[in-house]
């Protein structure tokens, strides 16, 4: 008992100090003591809390700003308090304005932002500008009160490296007293191993924010977050390290491994996103002829067999590709598209099978692999096959068969695993018979022929194309369009020369330059209306009955064979004989 009421300081007995330790401060009472105005702010920017000397300042009660939005509270430094708020690791902000200094941090708790703090020091508060870097340290500690509710470890240093302040959990952590540690220099003390590596070296070093795991004397491990402090010339003036104890580095390793997984999920969430994007126009199988197509297309894709799609241009052949991966097996593989016909030939060799260093003049100096071995283990779309040039058919042809080629200028075969499609508008065959083509080749892409009819022979995909495409430029336009009930009627008569891609571009151009919320024929572009027009039958001057009938009958013939792609299905529509119709035909012809 004589040791407990053993007198310390002068009048301070050993049991009044332990006393004094067990006792708390709750945080009101810590924001209270604080020489500074203190303002707090939730994720949405509105104040949670202020002392009484903020609230003092503006001559208002306390519970007036509780609420108020900071923009409207704090117009000169809301910017930047809004800014940290934003941010999931922990940030610090300090500099002067007219007759103070501020200090601004976010709050974080378990991993994400969950407010952001100001504090506003007044010269007059800290003895006058004159004394601002004498009281520093007396600051700092004021500072550390508050930050040591959130952190393990805060270490303070100046431009030079020398320890200012160093939180009380010295002991425990580093093994040595708090004491002891200022005045010395972060370079002396890495060196000693009290702590390596040196956060504090590392950000005077690259004059930016550092993170780091960081080894102490005691064999502890802590992640650290270093962050300078710069006056107005954007010199560094001081460094404070804020760290976390890793208490079970199992855990740490955990938690690395499950951001891998998490970045894997974003990785192939934006390859759904992209395989998405590639189908800017939808498969859309109305008709009868088109569920055939997607039946067949089906069917091709569960294997690697090569496919070649022909048709008309804008029918939807690369569509139909990027149907046929979106359900392969190779789908979650890399998928690159080629137009043959945008490459230079001169640069085509280059371009699908890369080159080697120093291959020709120009080439860049470690080489560049080509597209077959960008798409290895994916699938590689080749848009307008026939415009391969002739003297590259036959290391194309090697590609196909052989599953290995060489680059420009190498020496050394490379083997790919890819699976080709290819696309074209032209007569392969008539292509073979000039001599513009490979027969070899042509018989080695052919293994699969997926003709796509125009669209004006399959009428019944007009009206879903049409609304898909009307969804689709109303939500990138934001508006809110439908189609009136007559310019479907001209859209299901018109012939559609330029196939999907002139249907998706004319209701591109209706949905943006109607004024009116239901689109009328009178939006319709001048090139349908006229040709609506002249199907129609209009009789403005008198004529002979012999030559009006064989006007309409004309007239009639053109539209049946434009819909219809048999001499029967002509005679049907018509309510006539097939033997009429071929007479018809001949003599017409």
């Amino acid at each position: 008992m004589a040791e407990e009421n053993k007198l310390i300081n002068g009048n301070l007995s050993i049991a009044d100090a332990k006393e004094g330790v067990k006792r708390k401060f709750s945080k009101e009472a810590i924001l209270e003591a604080l020489p500074c105005d203190v303002l707090v702010i939730g994720v949405d920017g509105r104040v949670v809390l202020a002392n009484s000397k903020y609230c003092e300042r503006r001559g208002c009660p306390s519970q007036s700003l509780l609420g108020a939005d900071v923009r409207a509270v704090e117009p000169d430094t809301q910017k930047s308090l809004m800014a940290i708020l934003d941010n999931e690791a922990e940030t610090r902000l300090m500099f002067r304005e007219k007759g103070g200094l501020v200090l601004q941090s976010n709050i974080v708790e378990n991993g994400k932002a969950a407010g952001a703090m100001q504090l506003r020091f007044h010269y007059l508060d800290l003895g006058g500008a004159d004394s601002l870097e004498l009281n520093y340290s007396h600051l700092n500690e004021d500072i550390n009160k508050l930050f040591e509710t959130n952190w393990d470890v805060i270490y303070a240093s100046d431009k030079n490296g020398t320890t200012l302040e160093v939180s009380s959990a010295s002991k425990t952590i580093w093994g040595v007293e708090a004491e002891s540690l200022i005045g010395k220099s972060v370079y002396e003390l890495e060196k000693k191993r009290i702590y390596y590596p040196s956060i504090t070296r590392m950000v005077l070093e690259s004059k930016r924010r550092v993170q780091a795991i960081q080894t102490t004397a005691t064999g502890k491990k802590l992640l650290v977050l270093g962050t300078p402090i710069k006056d107005e010339k954007g010199e560094i003036i001081r460094v404070i390290n804020t760290s976390r104890l890793i208490i079970n580095e199992n855990e740490l390793y955990k938690e690395l491994e499950e951001t891998k997984l998490l970045v894997e999920g974003y990785r192939r969430e934006l390859d759904d996103i992209r395989r998405k994007e590639c189908q800017e126009v939808p498969f859309i199988a109305g008709s009868v002829q088109m569920r055939k197509v997607a039946s067949l297309a089906m069917k091709v894709s569960e294997t690697d067999i090569a496919v070649i799609i022909t048709g008309e241009s804008g029918v939807g052949k690369e569509v139909l590709a990027n149907y046929i991966h979106s359900v392969s097996s190779r789908r979650d593989k890399p998928y690159i598209k080629v137009n043959c016909g945008a490459i230079p030939p001169t640069l085509m060799e280059s371009e699908l099978f890369g080159y080697e260093k120093g291959a020709f003049t120009g080439a860049e100096k470690g080489g560049k692999p080509g597209i077959f071995e960008l798409a290895n283990n994916g699938t590689l779309f080749l848009d307008e096959i026939g415009e391969i040039p002739i003297t590259l058919q036959p290391k194309f042809l090697r590609v196909l068969q052989e599953n290995e080629f060489m680059r420009v200028g190498g020496t050394k075969p490379i083997s790919v695993d890819v699976r080709v499609i290819a696309a074209t508008n032209r007569d392969l065959l008539k292509e073979v018979e000039l001599g513009n083509f490979r027969k070899d080749l042509y018989y080695r892409l052919n293994v699969v022929d997926i003709q796509i009819p125009p669209l004006r022979e399959r009428r019944d995909d007009i009206l879903p194309l049409s609304l898909s495409f009307l969804d689709k430029y109303n939500k990138k336009y934001r508006m809110d369009k439908s189609f009136s009930p007559e310019v479907m009627d001209v859209f299901m008569a018109y012939k559609w020369d330029g196939n999907i891609r002139e249907l998706q571009n004319t209701i591109e151009r209706m949905v943006v330059l109607s004024a009116r919320s239901v689109i009328g024929v009178e939006d319709l572009p001048e090139i349908i209306t006229s040709s609506s027009r002249g199907a129609a039958i209009r009789v403005e001057e008198i004529m002979p009955l012999k030559e009006a009938h064989q006007l309409v009958e004309d007239l009639l013939m053109e539209m049946a064979k434009e819909k219809y792609s048999t001499t029967t299905q002509i005679a049907k529509a018509l309510g006539v004989d097939q033997s009429t119709i071929s007479r018809k035909m001949k003599k017409k012809d």
